[in-house]
């Protein structure tokens, strides 16, 4: 059943069918804005115009208007349109009953399989003919798998649309929940559906799995997506849209059930024509944006307090996995437990999700992905959400406040701003530690080659990630937060392109560095050789903060958070994610220049630019997280 917060496995069934009878279909646009909601504009020879409309985690279905659209497009959006524009569509279908569709797009002599999820937090990925990853929406690592450029697309085990009675009935003898989980969770059913199947079987919900007669449940399920795809009778109640009645629903009325759905969700503005938009006021903007932060505080308030409770309706498992994780971890390395966990395909290990091993964290399958800490108890797990409920309710009382008051216009006093002296370092990535303490890192291998050989003195400390690629850091001086070095070295390396969480860096003395290789072997431009022992910084998480400093020197500041944010009136957070350098830092830039009045946009553009904010954008793909 489709709610508010998403689509089931039988919706997509009832949506991928009707679609296909619309086949063949052509690429025209595709659109996607910054909320992640996606459009492709498909052309057909005999229904004109068809409108996809793609809300990863969420929903698929057509639309008959397209939502209101960035005039440029994000560079996946762009993305997409060079790979599939002009292809044509030869199927579209899902991946049994679990929510991810496949579409496969033929351009020229090439096949593509775009993939949608419409699973937790969702994803649209576009793969080869093979299957290999080319780009997703959104990078992610999972204990069973990786959606990063290159890695394969891995799809689930068949579930109970695909497979046989006898070996259904084995899964059920395996399942220790009762029969209507089993359905709602394992079968990928949900609860409405599941107990309408055994309604149908005539078996009681509460029995256990392993006991019900798994022949008689097989039936009604295949009768169940056969209806579903064959004779589909949409029914829009305000608890949701499904396309098949499962207690005697008045039918919707609608032609299909994508209309079905078109109608359900609320629906956006169509795209408006340039000569339709009309500038608004700064106080009916101001206005308007404290209407978006109220319902963004609320909706977060919301999600806390049910990650909160999720906590304590798994109380008894939630504790076993603390206790257990806490115990190994006292033994053994985050990489060995995660090893361990992923050939763990039976036990609780599978629930899950992911590993964090720098905050010493895991992410669980309660229903919906949960963060806990192993180290805290499952109350003090519990706090950092109601401490996160506190928050945004302090927020929303004080946007609340404000919407009350008038809006009144704002002086605006002119203000001179100092452009920096050049210095000999500002050719290099740099900043100043907390304790003042000067740290330079190189560009390039020519950047790296030149930090070594002129640069590293007696008295300074050479710092490198542990990864091919990664600038070379050397810190001019000794410093008490080595903590912000290591930072900066790892997010300036390769493990960023690569899309890592975290990165292990070294630090060793300047005697210890040499440009000598051994006898017989050759060290290229940038290339060192570290002899002796080196200490150790592991899991060092990848981020960087880039922010405007305006006073007492205006300029563009990027590293470590705990000194950007002393340092800057404004900042935004980087962390590795999908956009390209120039993109991030057009971005970023946008992102900072909406903070400043019109008068400080025009005052600070010397300073706020692309060009010196692309000075401390990380190699590779970075996403906006913060800011």
């Amino acid at each position: 059943m489709a709610t508010m917060q998403g689509m089931s496995g039988l919706d997509l069934i009832t949506v991928t069918e009707e679609i296909s009878r619309l086949l063949p279909l052509w690429v025209h646009k595709v659109y996607l804005d910054e909320n992640r909601l996606c459009v492709f504009r498909l052309n057909s020879k005999t229904q004109g115009k068809v409108n996809l409309l793609i809300e990863p985690g969420k929903r698929l279905h057509t639309v008959p208007v397209i939502p209101e659209m960035p005039q440029i497009p994000p560079a996946f959006a762009m993305f997409l349109r060079k790979y599939l524009g002009g292809g044509r569509i030869d199927s579209i279908r899902q991946h049994g009953l679990q929510r991810t569709v496949i579409i496969d797009i033929r351009k020229s002599e090439q096949v593509f399989h775009l993939i949608i999820e419409i699973f937790d937090d969702g994803n649209i990925i576009l793969c080869g003919e093979d299957m290999t990853i080319i780009q997703p929406l959104t990078r992610q690592r999972f204990k069973d798998r990786d959606v990063l450029p290159g890695a394969l697309y891995v799809f689930n085990p068949p579930d109970v649309s695909s497979i046989g009675p006898d070996e259904f009935a084995l899964r059920l003898s395996e399942d220790d929940r009762d029969i209507v989980r089993a359905l709602a969770v394992g079968s990928f059913l949900g609860g409405r559906y599941a107990e309408y199947v055994l309604n149908i079987s005539g078996i009681d919900k509460n029995a256990p799995a392993k006991d019900v007669d798994a022949l008689a449940i097989h039936t009604a399920v295949q009768d169940l997506l056969e209806k579903a795809r064959t004779s589909p009778v949409p029914v829009h109640d305000k608890n949701g849209c499904h396309p098949v009645p499962s207690g005697g629903e008045k039918p919707a009325g609608y032609d299909s059930f994508n209309a079905a759905l078109a109608a359900f969700y609320p629906s956006a503005p169509p795209v408006k024509k340039q000569e339709e938009k009309r500038r608004i006021s700064r106080e009916d903007r101001i206005r308007l944006q404290q209407e978006e932060a109220i319902v963004k505080f609320g909706k977060n308030i919301e999600r806390n307090e049910e990650l909160a409770s999720l906590l304590y309706e798994e109380y008894g498992f939630v504790t076993e996995i603390i206790a257990t994780l806490s115990k190994a971890s006292a033994t053994r390395s985050w990489q060995e437990i995660e090893k361990i966990l992923k050939n763990d395909t039976s036990g609780a290990g599978k629930r899950i999700i992911r590993i964090f091993p720098a905050e010493a964290s895991v992410e669980l399958d309660l229903g919906r992905p949960v963060k806990v800490y192993v180290h805290e108890s499952i109350d003090q797990n519990a706090g950092h959400y109601y401490d996160q409920v506190k928050k945004f309710k302090k927020k929303l009382a004080g946007a609340k406040a404000a919407m009350e008051r008038e809006v009144h216009q704002a002086k605006v006093r002119k203000v001179q701003y100092q452009r920096p002296k050049k210095r000999w370092f500002d050719r290099f990535r740099w900043f100043y530690t907390s304790d003042q303490v000067l740290v330079i890192g190189g560009r390039d291998a020519g950047q790296n080659e030149e930090l070594i050989r002129k640069y590293l003195e007696g008295g300074d400390t050479f710092v490198h990630a542990d990864v091919h690629g990664a600038s070379v850091v050397v810190v001019k001086g000794k410093t008490m937060h080595m903590d912000e070095v290591v930072r900066f070295a790892a997010a300036y390396s390769g493990a960023w392109k690569a899309g890592f969480a975290s990165a292990d860096v070294y630090a060793a003395r300047p005697d210890q560095v040499s440009k000598t290789a051994e006898s017989g072997e050759y060290l290229s431009r940038g290339s060192f050789v570290v002899r002796g022992e080196r200490q150790w910084f592991n899991n060092v998480p990848l981020e960087v903060v880039i922010g405007l400093q305006k006073t007492p020197q205006t300029r563009i500041l990027g590293g470590p958070e705990s000194v950007v944010r002393k340092l800057c009136d404004l900042f935004v957070v980087l962390r590795p994610g999908t956009f390209e350098p120039n993109d991030i830092a057009k971005k970023v830039v946008r992102a900072l220049r909406e903070r400043l009045s019109a008068a400080d946009q025009k005052a600070l553009k010397f300073a706020l630019n692309t060009e010196a904010v692309a000075a401390f954008v990380p190699p590779g793909g970075s996403d906006l997280v913060e800011g």
